[in-house]
């Protein structure tokens, strides 16, 4: 079976491995289960799952995906639920033992960041305020994940040998000590919202897909679109998606500010892997060239 390069780094884990070893297992019997056609090889965006065109008995088009078993994506079946098709794919079958999930397939698929800059924004823009809506269990608070990335970012970051200054990661922790108690109303919000993450489609314009959920104040909805390389890598265009999305959508800019400096830095070492381009953007909204 076909492994698309974005999945190559399940390779350098055990995890990792065991999970390629039953994939093909599981693929065969998604497939008989829910009586698909498999269509296409995966698709070569999913990084944290094998994504697969397929089929139902009826000709509908659909995408099955295997999950990697990590915590990210374990509430994507009940997010893709609770929005109920409302800006986001539709959720047309789940199997939580198999980590399995039959999903709406995007037509013509083309991703978010093929637009320019600002017609991008315009559709973010329309789209966040349907996705925000209330929530509550079995979603995550962000208070609760924010917890985690206060132990986690000095830990990686001592791990991955101070790989960036102390005083990146004094003030990342400053920021999150601040914002994780002061939040406003709770809404569900998605931390993977990145400009590849958001598809054309047929039943609406503009539809989001692989949602890594949880429950928090709408400030924190922006995140992946200001630091996301998708559109556009630079201290100008970061600045600019934070000016336009926090101005827009009616948001306390500094708190969006300060959220995505403390995701960055969060998401900036993954196991052994430093990813330069997040600290880049967290010196960027500190103001440093």
């Amino acid at each position: 079976m076909e492994i698309p390069e974005s999945l190559r780094w399940t390779e350098r884990l055990p995890a990792g491995r065991a999970w390629r070893a039953l994939l093909p297992d599981r693929l065969a019997e998604c497939v008989a289960h829910w009586d698909l056609r498999v269509v296409g090889p995966p698709f070569g965006y999913a990084f944290a799952s094998l994504a697969v065109p397929v089929e139902l008995t009826d000709g509908t088009p659909a995408v099955l995906k295997l999950q990697y078993p990590d915590d990210d994506s374990r509430d994507e079946a009940a997010a893709l639920a609770h929005w109920a098709g409302r800006g986001a794919i539709r959720l047309l079958a789940h199997d939580p033992q198999r980590r399995a999930l039959l999903v709406e397939r995007c037509l013509p698929g083309t991703p978010l960041h093929e637009l320019p800059l600002d017609a991008a924004l315009d559709v973010v823009v329309e789209l966040l305020p349907r996705l925000g809506v209330p929530a509550g269990p079995p979603f995550t608070p962000l208070a609760e994940e924010a917890a985690s990335w206060a132990e986690q970012i000095p830990a990686n970051w001592e791990r991955a040998n101070r790989p960036y200054e102390r005083r990146l990661l004094d003030t990342a922790l400053g920021l999150l000590a601040d914002l994780a108690p002061s939040q406003g109303g709770q809404v569900l919000v998605n931390q993977d919202l990145h400009a590849g993450n958001v598809l054309r489609a047929t039943r609406d314009p503009w539809l989001a897909i692989d949602p890594k959920p949880l429950v928090g104040e709408r400030e924190f909805a922006p995140v992946p679109m200001v630091r996301g390389p998708e559109l556009g890598h630079s201290p100008e265009a970061v600045r600019h998606r934070l000016d336009r999305l926090s101005a827009e959508l009616g948001l306390d800019r500094e708190r969006v500010r300060g959220w995505t400096i403390v995701h960055t830095t969060a998401w900036s070492i993954g196991g052994d892997q430093v990813f330069p381009n997040q600290v880049e953007v967290v010196r960027w909204l500190l103001g440093e060239e």
